[in-house]
């Protein structure tokens, strides 16, 4: 068997940066630390955390009041920002810039008086924490099937905005749809689908026209992971989505010539390794990277979190 490992995967900047700072909080602060909903969306780095002493609510009233909490990288709306001041709560926005970026972007168009369709998916967090910016003004759009059933006037003002993690060849579909119906359709000033998700699919796309089977690292609830899968079927393999080894059936590798391996933006490098390791003992894998796209993007941590004690602390240990 040969396996092509696609580059660039697994973590991206935003993942890198909500995960150091959960960290980072854990080692100041002490437990626990509470979270805002999962810090990003796999179950690995969820259940780490909680043994080091995080607690993921999805409910500030489970919250005491002056404990530390943590905004995780899909962002919250200004609702919840409130909840947290009223609670005497100390807050570190772990907020993925580029998600920062779109609700700017959701207030800016809300002050100009604009109708936005957000194209994403219903009740993924970092939709909710979006929407929450200017609710009264947006219309959340799934679908082309969802824009034939809008009900905004063709000449009304309007403007369009897109979750980060979503297909950048659905969120086309869906935007063409969009300026069929409304031609004066505004957009913002660079794309919201973010760097890692569109590298991440392209190496996808490139790469699955010489393989059979594609494995994708991520969980089930990960928007982008989701979307790697969907498009290794769309180019004609197939596709599974696996959180760990344990998820694996061999029967899909049977026959198998060559498998390509990936991980979504929030899956960690240690099980995309432990998938090259049961390859090549199962199978008698040898593996070769493939490289499409080069990565070289970091966050800086939260404000809150840039000038503690730890943060030189943990410089001298890294080295950096």
């Amino acid at each position: 068997m040969k396996v092509l490992l696609a580059a660039p995967r697994g973590f991206c900047a935003g993942v890198n940066m909500a995960i150091d700072s959960l960290d980072l909080a854990l080692r100041y602060f002490g437990p626990p630390v509470y979270v805002y909903h999962e810090i990003v969306h796999n179950q690995y780095v969820v259940q780490s955390f909680l043994q080091k002493g995080a607690i993921f609510v999805n409910d500030l009233g489970d919250v005491p009041p002056d404990s530390t909490l943590l905004f995780s990288a899909h962002g919250v709306s200004p609702e919840v920002r409130q909840m947290a001041r009223d609670r005497h709560l100390r807050a570190i926005d772990a907020t993925c810039p580029l998600v920062t970026k779109v609700h700017l972007e959701a207030i800016k168009f809300a002050r100009e008086g604009y109708t936005i369709f957000l194209i994403g998916h219903d009740g993924h967090d970092e939709v909710i924490g979006t929407m929450g910016e200017a609710p009264q003004a947006m219309v959340l759009v799934e679908s082309c099937d969802d824009v034939d059933r809008l009900t905004v006037p063709e000449d009304a003002k309007v403007a369009y905005l897109t979750q980060t993690t979503l297909s950048v060849d659905d969120a086309n579909r869906i935007i063409q749809r969009l300026r069929e119906r409304y031609p004066r359709l505004a957009n913002p000033p660079k794309d919201d689908i973010c760097y890692a998700t569109q590298n991440r699919q392209e190496a996808v796309r490139v790469l699955a026209r010489e393989a059979q089977v594609c494995l994708v690292v991520g969980s089930q609830n990960s928007s982008n992971s989701q979307r790697l899968r969907e498009l290794a079927e769309e180019t004609g393999i197939r596709g599974y989505l696996i959180d760990s080894v344990a998820g694996i059936d061999p029967q899909w590798l049977a026959e198998c010539h060559t498998v390509l391996v990936t991980a979504g933006a929030s899956a960690p490098e240690l099980i995309v390794q432990e998938v090259l390791d049961y390859l090549r003992i199962e199978f008698g894998a040898e593996v070769e990277v493939r490289s499409v796209r080069h990565e070289d993007v970091s966050f800086p941590l939260p404000r809150a979190l840039r000038t503690l004690p730890a943060v030189e602390l943990a410089r001298g240990v890294d080295g950096a």
